[in-house]
């Protein structure tokens, strides 16, 4: 395996720009994959990272012993090369503070639309969602309650970056994302409930059915949802509370609503079945 020590090394230069820049990463279509977990959700999902790096503590871990134990044959057969950085290196690139040791070069997706059964057809919309551990635990909770498509707008945070990936926990791979996207023309586009959030709605999550395809909306964390895109929405509605609180984080709210969309699902299934 190749060691690299030096900070003039061309792929090390390739790896801190992959992991500082949103533009190199649309641009080469490559992002970088910290943590045996993430490797491993890619590999399922969608097969081979196209490099493996490591640094010179991580090639003693057990863990990272058996990911390439794992890799083994596949490796060889898709010539997956591994390089090992110095530990100071590799603690450049990793975007955590206490580096587990192996990082993925790994290619983004391309974001084709998947439709699925109609009658289940769910996709999300999300406007200037800046905050990337707010984006990666949205996405997190809609790849676990089903959604198909993601669509992000201008000023998003890059949903690629180390940081969202590591939020996400292996989401990313689960559904089709779309960046830059004219959320209005989406939503206008969609054949189903496109349904919006709004502290001013008067009907409750809880009075409204989302049994059927739905397309949830949500806005930015400050400012909220453009007027644009709420009069694009067929539905607008309130997660009521019982607290003083005036409103919830951007991803508690979006959990909430996937999953309320999951339990009335599940219920109709359950009458369905017993009808």
């Amino acid at each position: 395996m190749k060691i690299i020590s030096s900070r003039d090394n061309s792929f090390f230069k390739q790896l801190v720009k992959l992991g500082e820049s949103a533009h190199q990463r649309r641009e080469s279509a490559l992002t970088l994959l910290d943590g045996v977990h993430l490797i491993r959700a890619y590999r399922l999902a969608l097969g081979e990272p196209q490099h493996l790096i490591m640094s010179e503590s991580g090639c003693k871990s057990e863990e990272i012993k058996q990911l390439l134990a794992e890799e083994g044959e596949k490796a060889v057969e898709n010539e997956v090369p591994v390089t090992v950085l110095s530990d100071g290196l590799f603690r450049v690139i990793s975007p955590v503070k206490t580096p587990k040791g192996v990082i993925a070069l790994a290619a983004i997706p391309a974001g084709h639309v998947f439709t699925g059964p109609k009658e289940n057809f769910f996709c999300v919309l999300l406007e200037a969602i800046q905050d990337p551990g707010n984006l990666g635990s949205i996405l997190r909770s809609a790849a676990a309650a089903g959604a198909s498509n993601i669509y992000l707008s201008e000023g998003c945070a890059d949903a690629w970056s180390p940081k969202v990936l590591r939020a996400g926990m292996g989401a990313h791979f689960l559904m089709a994302i779309h960046e830059q996207s004219d959320l209005v023309k989406v939503a206008r586009g969609f054949s189903g409930k496109v349904i919006a959030t709004s502290l001013n709605a008067k009907n409750s999550l809880y009075q409204t059915s989302l049994i059927g395809p739905v397309a949830f909306v949500f806005g930015n964390e400050g400012m909220g949802i453009s007027d644009a895109l709420l009069h694009a929405a067929t539905d607008r509605i309130v997660i009521p509370m019982l607290g003083r609180t005036e409103s919830l984080n951007a991803a508690a709210a979006a959990a909430v609503c996937f999953f309320e969309r999951v339990r009335q699902m599940g219920a109709a299934a359950m009458d369905s079945r017993t009808g």
